[in-house]
């Protein structure tokens, strides 16, 4: 399910729902957003290579002087920003996986 524009805090946007599987991940996959495990089946699924969420990630919007002012430590940034992270096995050792891409 989509959200509305007006469910978006300002100076943020829906980046979309899908992130790809970091090469070789193999069962058991735990998904992480902002640190908190999702559940498989309510929170999102896996399809093929990829997580598909039930819902829009949010990311946050930098624009250039935005980031020039972070950057000479004017200011930090308190939007909200979705970060996705990925716990799976590969070669039969438990990897994790950090700020994945998530894309439509």
């Amino acid at each position: 399910m989509s959200r509305p524009d007006n469910d978006i805090p300002k100076g943020s946007f829906a980046a979309g729902r899908r992130v790809g599987l970091p090469s070789g991940a193999s069962e058991p996959i735990v998904v992480y957003i902002n640190g908190v495990a999702q559940t498989q089946g309510e929170d999102y699924a896996v399809e093929g290579r990829e997580i598909v969420f039930t819902r829009d990630i949010i990311k946050e919007e930098i624009g250039m002087s935005r980031w020039l002012a972070m950057f000479l430590g004017f200011f930090g940034t308190y939007r909200k920003n979705e970060t996705i992270d990925v716990q799976y096995q590969s070669a039969g050792r438990t990897e994790l996986a950090s700020g994945l891409e998530v894309r439509e």
